[in-house]
């Protein structure tokens, strides 16, 4: 049955790449198992609508908007703990559908009429579908001494919790259980988390910091949070497009000491400078993909624009009249972070060497495709570099996409299949560390330079200007 799927005209050819001595996952029930392995036995065959057959249609077609499963959230507005980074960001938090109108929810209201204004009073844009705010009181009894996987997600450039690629992948987690003893926020096995970039998904922001590709410090806050907050819950990532190039350089700079268990990084663009690239050298590349993000970019900024343009080294003028995404990373970005260029922004902020720092299992997933997240900008040889890191990549796919027939996305399988193996069959707590391969000379040759991977050209002054 295999071999005839191989002829099915949507079907894709899957690649693993890894290291030649993995990481070594023990079970909760059975023998241990090498991590690659594991990655293989939970990826299904890719096989895809035969109509869209190449990157272009599949990535394309998210133009479509198709409803995609309906998550519903409770948001939490969170004040950044970062000095000199300061101003808010919000976390949208999946809860259970609301009560059927007329039938009591468990706090004495009807769960429907949830809260549409910020109690902190940071307020927002415009809230997504099927997203309230959290009560005080709802809040207040968030503290939970169960041992329910919680996933945090990063969403891609500009998104935000409305997004339907990710909620592709949060459905099948937080589905509804019989099981009242599992009964959280969700009503399912899992209970997850979206972090909305600063400004995105109807939030506002408070000073004039947008975010960047390698801004981390958000995430690290909201992991932190979750542990003291639910000391009992493995904690998991997973991130998409350019929260996946954020999560992967997050889990690099944390190395050994990351509270996550387990990442999972969909359609990165990696080198974000070969990216660029990338799309410069092709009409399509320039004035679909790059203009498209350029003017969700713009649109941020329209929404922002009285905050933003608090940093007077940012010019409205020439905002206004830029096109595409570089220009955008030129103007903007440099100008809040101090790059000179928005290629040296781009390589500063590139995921490729904070592979090499990861210390928890991380199941990527890639189309070779993607035609934003180019695969001549995938760090296959580093990959191979790390016993923690297994690469599933697949000849077809497109940026955020797989479609399949009926209107489902395959990345959600492998990547739901990794998750739910990692929590409910790894015995976390047991996983020993792998002694990592050495780096340049061998064979007794001494030398006085070291590679430190995530040493970083753009850094905090000890006093913030």
């Amino acid at each position: 049955m295999s071999s005839l799927l191989n002829y099915w005209p949507g079907a894709c050819t899957t690649s693993f790449t890894h290291s030649a001595d993995p990481l070594i996952l023990p079970s909760k029930t059975g023998p241990a198992r090498a991590l690659p392995e594991l990655c293989k036995d939970i990826t299904p065959p890719c096989n895809l609508n035969p109509l869209l057959f190449n990157g272009h249609l599949q990535t394309c077609w998210t133009a479509v908007k198709f409803d995609g499963p309906p998550i519903h959230y409770k948001r939490r507005t969170f004040e950044s703990e970062t000095v000199g980074i300061e101003g808010h960001f919000t976390c949208d938090f999946v809860v259970a559908p609301p009560e059927p109108a007329g039938r009591t929810a468990k706090d004495g209201g009807p769960e429907d009429e949830g809260l549409r204004e910020d109690p902190l009073g940071v307020g927002h844009t415009e809230l997504p579908p099927r997203t309230t705010y959290f009560t005080e009181k709802e809040y207040e009894s968030l503290g939970s001494i169960d041992t329910k996987p919680l996933l945090i997600t990063l969403h891609g450039l500009s998104g935000g919790s409305y997004e339907v690629y990710l909620r592709h992948v949060l459905a099948p987690l937080v589905e509804q259980t019989k099981d009242e003893s599992s009964l959280g926020l969700s009503g399912g096995e899992w209970e997850c988390l979206v972090i909305n970039s600063r400004g995105c998904a109807g939030s506002k922001i408070t000073n004039s910091i947008l975010y960047n590709a390698r801004a981390t410090w958000d995430v690290r806050q909201v992991v932190k949070w979750c542990r003291q907050r639910w000391p009992n819950r493995p904690l998991f990532g997973i991130g998409y497009s350019l929260g996946g190039n954020i999560l992967t350089n997050y889990i690099g700079e944390e190395g050994a000491s990351c509270l996550l268990s387990a990442g999972v990084i969909v359609s990165n663009p990696w080198k974000l400078e070969v990216s660029s690239l990338a799309l410069k050298r092709t009409w399509i590349g320039m004035n679909v993909y790059s203009a498209a993000m350029g003017k969700n970019m713009r649109a941020l900024f329209n929404l922002h624009r009285e905050q933003i343009l608090v940093n007077k080294s940012i010019s409205e003028e020439r905002i206004v009249k830029l096109k595409y995404l570089h220009e955008f990373d030129r103007e903007v970005q440099c100008a809040t972070w101090g790059y000179p260029t928005e290629t040296a922004y781009y390589r500063d902020a590139t995921s490729v060497d904070s592979v090499l720092d990861i210390r928890i299992p991380t199941f990527v997933i890639h189309a070779k495709d993607d035609p934003i997240a180019c695969d001549e900008s995938v760090p296959y040889e580093e990959v191979r570099q790390n016993p923690y890191v297994v690469l599933c990549a697949t000849s077809g796919g497109g940026h955020l996409s797989w479609f399949e027939l009926g209107g489902g996305r395959w990345h959600a399988k492998p990547a739901v299949g990794f998750l739910n193996a990692m929590a409910r069959e790894v015995d976390l707590s047991k996983i020993e560390p792998h002694a990592l391969p050495s780096y340049g000379p061998r064979g007794g040759h001494k030398t006085p330079f070291v590679f430190e991977a995530m040493r970083r050209k753009m850094h905090m002054q000890e006093s913030p200007q």
